[in-house]
Protein backbone atom coordinates (compact mmCIF):
# COMPACT_ATOMS: atom_id res chain seq x y z
CA UNK A 1 0.00 0.00 0.00
CA UNK A 2 1.40 3.35 -0.98
CA UNK A 3 1.89 5.96 1.61
CA UNK A 4 -0.28 8.96 1.48
CA UNK A 5 0.94 12.35 2.53
CA UNK A 6 -1.07 14.16 5.09
CA UNK A 7 -0.88 17.95 5.33
CA UNK A 8 -0.05 19.87 2.22
CA UNK A 9 -2.06 19.29 -0.95
CA UNK A 10 -0.48 17.99 -4.07
CA UNK A 11 0.12 19.92 -7.26
CA UNK A 12 -3.35 19.17 -8.61
CA UNK A 13 -5.04 20.28 -5.38
CA UNK A 14 -3.01 23.49 -5.33
CA UNK A 15 -3.95 24.27 -8.93
CA UNK A 16 -7.64 23.63 -8.21
CA UNK A 17 -7.57 25.87 -5.14
CA UNK A 18 -5.85 28.67 -7.12
CA UNK A 19 -8.46 28.43 -9.89
CA UNK A 20 -11.32 28.68 -7.40
CA UNK A 21 -9.78 31.72 -5.70
CA UNK A 22 -9.05 33.43 -9.03
CA UNK A 23 -12.57 32.75 -10.32
CA UNK A 24 -14.14 34.11 -7.15
CA UNK A 25 -11.97 37.23 -7.28
CA UNK A 26 -12.92 37.84 -10.91
CA UNK A 27 -16.63 37.46 -10.18
CA UNK A 28 -16.45 39.81 -7.18
CA UNK A 29 -14.42 42.36 -9.14
CA UNK A 30 -16.88 42.27 -12.07
CA UNK A 31 -19.84 42.76 -9.73
CA UNK A 32 -18.17 45.71 -8.06
CA UNK A 33 -17.39 47.32 -11.41
CA UNK A 34 -21.02 46.94 -12.56
CA UNK A 35 -22.29 48.52 -9.35
CA UNK A 36 -19.84 51.40 -9.68
CA UNK A 37 -20.90 51.97 -13.30
CA UNK A 38 -24.58 51.89 -12.31
CA UNK A 39 -23.98 54.42 -9.54
CA UNK A 40 -21.99 56.68 -11.88
CA UNK A 41 -24.78 56.53 -14.48
CA UNK A 42 -27.43 57.34 -11.84
CA UNK A 43 -25.34 60.28 -10.60
CA UNK A 44 -24.93 61.57 -14.15
CA UNK A 45 -28.66 61.31 -14.84
CA UNK A 46 -29.45 63.12 -11.59
CA UNK A 47 -27.02 65.92 -12.49
CA UNK A 48 -28.54 66.26 -15.98
CA UNK A 49 -32.05 66.41 -14.50
CA UNK A 50 -30.97 69.06 -12.01
CA UNK A 51 -29.34 71.11 -14.79
CA UNK A 52 -32.56 70.89 -16.84
CA UNK A 53 -34.60 72.06 -13.86
CA UNK A 54 -32.28 75.00 -13.26
CA UNK A 55 -32.44 75.97 -16.95
CA UNK A 56 -36.24 75.81 -16.87
CA UNK A 57 -36.30 78.05 -13.79
CA UNK A 58 -33.97 80.56 -15.44
CA UNK A 59 -36.09 80.56 -18.61
CA UNK A 60 -39.26 81.14 -16.60
CA UNK A 61 -37.64 83.98 -14.66
CA UNK A 62 -36.44 85.60 -17.89
CA UNK A 63 -39.89 85.35 -19.45
CA UNK A 64 -41.44 86.84 -16.34
CA UNK A 65 -38.95 89.73 -16.35
CA UNK A 66 -39.68 90.46 -20.03
CA UNK A 67 -43.43 90.36 -19.39
CA UNK A 68 -43.08 92.72 -16.42
CA UNK A 69 -40.96 95.13 -18.44
CA UNK A 70 -43.44 95.13 -21.31
CA UNK A 71 -46.34 95.68 -18.93
CA UNK A 72 -44.50 98.55 -17.27
CA UNK A 73 -43.73 100.17 -20.63
CA UNK A 74 -47.32 99.71 -21.73
CA UNK A 75 -48.54 101.33 -18.49
CA UNK A 76 -46.17 104.24 -18.97
CA UNK A 77 -47.32 104.71 -22.54
CA UNK A 78 -50.98 104.64 -21.49
CA UNK A 79 -50.29 107.14 -18.71
CA UNK A 80 -48.62 109.43 -21.21
CA UNK A 81 -51.53 109.06 -23.61
CA UNK A 82 -54.03 109.91 -20.89
CA UNK A 83 -51.97 112.90 -19.75
CA UNK A 84 -51.42 114.25 -23.29
CA UNK A 85 -55.00 115.52 -23.91
CA UNK A 86 -55.08 117.20 -20.49
CA UNK A 87 -51.99 119.27 -21.32
CA UNK A 88 -52.64 122.75 -22.63
CA UNK A 89 -52.25 123.23 -26.35
CA UNK A 90 -48.79 124.34 -27.34
CA UNK A 91 -48.35 127.62 -29.14
CA UNK A 92 -48.05 127.42 -32.89
CA UNK A 93 -44.31 128.00 -32.69
CA UNK A 94 -41.43 125.68 -33.64
CA UNK A 95 -41.45 123.84 -30.27
CA UNK A 96 -44.62 121.89 -31.08
CA UNK A 97 -43.02 120.15 -34.06
CA UNK A 98 -40.11 118.91 -31.96
CA UNK A 99 -42.49 117.58 -29.29
CA UNK A 100 -44.60 115.83 -31.91
CA UNK A 101 -41.48 114.24 -33.42
CA UNK A 102 -40.42 112.97 -30.00
CA UNK A 103 -43.87 111.45 -29.44
CA UNK A 104 -43.84 109.84 -32.90
CA UNK A 105 -40.40 108.40 -32.21
CA UNK A 106 -41.60 107.07 -28.87
CA UNK A 107 -44.62 105.46 -30.56
CA UNK A 108 -42.36 103.93 -33.20
CA UNK A 109 -40.06 102.53 -30.50
CA UNK A 110 -42.99 100.97 -28.62
CA UNK A 111 -44.26 99.48 -31.87
CA UNK A 112 -40.81 98.10 -32.74
CA UNK A 113 -40.53 96.48 -29.29
CA UNK A 114 -43.86 94.75 -29.84
CA UNK A 115 -45.60 96.61 -27.04
CA UNK A 116 -48.02 98.25 -29.47
CA UNK A 117 -49.84 96.26 -32.12
CA UNK A 118 -50.15 97.62 -35.67
CA UNK A 119 -53.70 98.83 -34.98
CA UNK A 120 -52.76 100.52 -31.70
CA UNK A 121 -49.79 102.21 -33.36
CA UNK A 122 -51.91 103.47 -36.26
CA UNK A 123 -54.59 104.79 -33.93
CA UNK A 124 -52.10 106.57 -31.66
CA UNK A 125 -50.29 108.07 -34.65
CA UNK A 126 -53.54 109.30 -36.19
CA UNK A 127 -54.56 110.80 -32.83
CA UNK A 128 -51.21 112.56 -32.53
CA UNK A 129 -51.24 113.90 -36.08
CA UNK A 130 -54.96 114.65 -36.25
Amino acid sequence: MPLRRVGRPGLLGLAARTAVVAGTATAVSGGMQRRQQDRAMEDQQAAEYQAQQQQAQMDAAAQQAVAQQQAQQQAQWQAQQQAAPAAPAAPAGGGAGGDMMAQLQQLAALHAQGILSDDEFSAAKAKLLG
